[in-house]
């Protein structure tokens, strides 16, 4: 498939706040984890190229159950403020360590569990023929925004009466995919680099990013009623 060796990581960790079991519950049926994994089996990543890192016992255990890797995180890497970058960065340690070969890992968030056919396959494409450290999916972001600070509103991005068409093309961070080569992970501890390769989609999935119980409404709707998934 490329020139570079690629190894996919899962990210699930134990504990959130918000939504307690978040990363095992059920989406359409399926734990919410199993989204991303049978993503990057679809997309034709092996099976044995697939981890799940985590530090909770049960859904490792569940993940073994589809054939991929797990990596148990250690219990220094699952607290609230404890980044993603630090977290790949540790297995990466891991890899050079067990002589895996990996030149550029690839972030799925369980979060973020539809993702449009080709999304990767298409990704990779493009990343394997750049020189970039990075590559991020970003969305067209068409929202009129501004800050509040003692009861008054003080628009960004636009002025008072001014049409959505004529606003400055701006984009957020979605979410759905990540590419990043090890040596900006172990160097800067960052996804995302200062070259970053931004690919823009306006799919439908990418509003979908399961924080709360109620994210998964959306989520459910679409899995049931959307048909046009390709990227």
């Amino acid at each position: 498939m490329s020139l570079l060796n690629y190894q996919v990581i899962i990210p699930a960790r134990k504990g959130s706040k918000r939504f307690p079991g978040k990363n095992k519950t059920h989406l359409a049926g399926k734990p919410l984890f199993q989204h991303s994994i049978e993503f990057a089996l679809k997309e034709g990543i092996p099976a044995n190229q697939i981890w799940i890192n985590s530090d909770d016992e049960e859904l490792l255990e569940l993940a073994k159950g589809f054939d991929v890797n797990t990596y148990r995180r250690e219990e220094a890497l699952a607290g609230d403020l404890t980044s993603t970058a630090a977290v790949l960065r540790d297995q990466v340690v891991f890899f050079q360590n067990k002589n895996i070969a990996c030149d550029a890992v690839i972030l799925l968030q369980v979060t973020n569990p539809l993702r449009p056919t080709e999304l990767l396959s298409k990704s990779l494409e493009i990343f394997n023929s750049s020189d970039r450290s990075s590559l991020c999916t970003f969305s067209r972001l068409n929202k009129k925004f501004g800050s509040i600070d003692k009861d008054y509103f003080f628009p960004k991005n636009y002025l008072p009466g001014q049409r959505m068409q004529d606003l400055e093309p701006l984009f957020f961070e979605n979410g759905l995919l990540y590419i990043t080569k090890v040596d900006l992970l172990l160097q800067a501890e960052k996804i995302i680099g200062d070259d970053v390769f931004p690919m823009v989609m306006d799919h439908i999935y990418a509003q979908v990013d399961i924080d709360e119980p109620d994210d998964l409404i959306l989520a459910e709707y679409l899995i049931e009623n959307y048909i046009n998934e390709t990227f």
